[in-house]
């Protein structure tokens, strides 16, 4: 186990974080009972399995994973998941689905311990910082566009941002919006832009809440429109795995490993975020680890899978927390809440609470960084738009994955027509450098030296090859060594290597010596088990450019006079 867990952090807590920790707990407890009841039920499971499923969830990853403020436990996407897979399978018999639901979060569980022990974490390294941005933006999207029912009263029936847009577009009349929801909605989304970043230290969200509470029950809302959450409670929760029908596992393997890589890709898409805002670190392989024993988890308590929770990060984050701390103190106080105040958080109303969900979502979208990839290289800020509309567009899954493989391709365009050049020697500096770069600069004459910055592999091999071969033909004097400068090629393939090969053979038929020189030590093993490098002869591979230069220097003077 990395050491760099919540355990870790717990045993060597800094306690000027105390009060933000406290705090934060307490502010997305109150947000969380209400949030993981909605997402509960999407799932197809009754309301108070989410309040289980969270307090397990939030417990869990708290002591094992490398995340300081990632929530985890019942959220959208999964929900959504599950029901979709399991609901044409099982008609109506509560029984059976949640047993299924539960078979579910087991298998994603153990997908997650087995990646995290093959460590396969180095597959989230493909997930580049611009479609960490527009990851977020797209979530932050479909954050408010689920929030549409409640904040307006319309009934709004989608799975996925284009489902939300079109069930309301089709519902949504004058007299069907419920002006008094809108009010309250917006109302709570306002004050806490306004508020949350003046006063940091005070548990905006939290107070709030409370106040929106206190001005249904005193003003009567509740017949105006305004929906409260209701009953809550820890009735009828099941203790460990259910009973199983033959064939109930090859059944779900295979949809759970589709809400393994959803949920995976969520976990570390929000912990890289939050992270990137804090300096910490997250550990790949130590995330599947943590996501692995929460989903094992909700499966003990008949639960469902689980993930990550992006509203509950940034509303924890904005409240002042710092560690998982505050994910312990929430799973303490979702018990004591349910058990003390359950009549309070009957009382909550629904469309503050989507309010609360818009305003998360709005801090979600960084916009500096959206200008910051802008300014620096338009590729890059299209490519965190592609994600954005890829996660709007295809759902998180298929969204995320076409920007990594966007991603992919435009990373091997770059390396594919890598800059190259020639070098000479430069009166104003030192050493050797690009001649287009330095108006001065002078080449010996009959010596070419050449630098590929790139590693040389199949997608740049008949690129490497051509400009070589042009940088030989354009010298003038007639170029007599061609000598490659292979600092930058730290690696090869074998198409590569037969590409250096080609050049090494037109070099001889042109009566032109090709010399190599700063090659790595991997690079020259490959080289020599290749057969190009006992071709080009070990006399003519050189550590350094000084030592290149002076044994040219000592040929030419060796060479008849033309």
């Amino acid at each position: 186990m990395s050491g760099h867990t919540g355990m870790h952090y717990l045993r060597h807590y800094d306690r000027t974080n105390l009060r933000g920790d406290l705090m934060g707990g307490l502010t997305v407890t109150a947000y969380l009972i209400p949030q993981v009841m909605a997402y509960s039920t999407l799932a197809g499971l009754p309301a108070q399995t989410g309040l289980v499923v969270v307090v397990v969830a939030m417990t869990i990853y708290a002591l094992l994973g490398s995340s300081r403020l990632l929530s985890t436990g019942p959220e959208s996407t999964t929900a959504l998941m599950t029901a979709a897979v399991l609901a044409p399978m099982v008609a109506g018999d509560a029984t059976r689905y949640a047993a299924l639901a539960t078979l579910l979060a087991l298998l994603v569980g153990v997908y997650a311990i087995a990646s995290g022990l093959l460590r396969f974490g180095f597959i989230g390294d493909l997930l580049s910082r611009p479609v960490l941005i527009g990851y977020m933006a797209g979530v932050a999207v479909i954050m408010i566009t689920s929030q549409l029912g409640k904040v307006t009263g319309v009934d709004v029936a989608g799975e996925s941002f284009l489902q939300d847009i079109q069930s309301f577009a089709g519902n949504v009349t004058v007299g069907g919006i419920s002006w008094p929801t809108v009010t309250m909605g917006l109302s709570v989304a306002v004050l806490l832009l306004v508020f949350t970043p003046r006063f940091p230290r005070i548990p905006v969200p939290l107070i709030v809440m409370l106040l929106a509470t206190g001005v249904v029950s005193v003003f009567n809302l509740a017949e105006q429109g305004i929906k409260t959450v209701g009953t809550v409670s820890f009735s009828g929760m099941h203790l460990g795995l259910p009973s199983l029908e033959s064939g109930d596992v090859s059944l779900m393997l295979l949809p759970a490993l589709g809400i393994f890589v959803v949920g995976y890709t969520d976990n570390l898409l929000t912990a890289r975020a939050f992270a990137g805002r804090t300096g910490a670190r997250v550990h790949n392989n130590q995330e599947f680890l943590a996501m692995g024993a929460a989903n094992i988890g909700s499966s003990l308590v008949g639960g469902f899978p689980v993930s990550s929770s992006a509203s509950r990060t940034v509303i924890a984050q904005a409240s002042g927390a710092r560690t998982q701390l505050y994910s312990l103190t929430a799973a303490a106080l979702v018990i004591v809440s349910v058990l003390a105040f359950g009549r309070v958080i009957a009382a909550f109303p629904a469309a503050a609470l989507g309010g609360l969900v818009i305003y998360a979502a709005i801090r979600l979208v960084d916009v500096a960084e959206f200008r910051r990839l802008w300014a620096f290289r338009r590729r890059e800020f299209l490519l965190a738009i592609a994600a954005t509309l890829g996660v709007l567009l295809f759902d998180i899954l298929y969204g995320v994955l076409a920007a990594v493989a966007i991603s992919i391709i435009e990373m091997l365009t770059r390396v594919a027509r890598p800059h190259n050049a020639v070098l000479g020697q430069s009166p104003e500096v030192a050493g050797w450098h690009d001649v287009d770069d330095y108006a001065h600069a002078t080449q010996i004459p009959g010596l070419v030296v050449f630098r590929y910055d790139s590693p040389l592999f199949f997608a740049n091999a008949e690129h490497f090859t051509r400009q070589c071969l042009a940088a030989m033909h354009a010298a003038q004097p007639p170029a007599r060594w061609l000598l490659i400068n292979m600092e930058g090629n730290t690696e090869v393939d074998i198409t590569g290597v037969d590409a250096l090969e080609s050049v090494r053979a037109q070099c001889e038929s042109a009566g032109v010596v090709l010399a190599l020189v700063r090659v790595k030590h991997e690079v020259i093993e490959a080289l020599m088990v290749h057969g190009v490098g006992d071709r080009i002869g070990a006399d003519l591979i050189y550590p350094t450019l000084p030592t290149a230069v002076a044994a040219y220097a000592a040929w030419s003077a060796d060479q008849p006079e033309s």
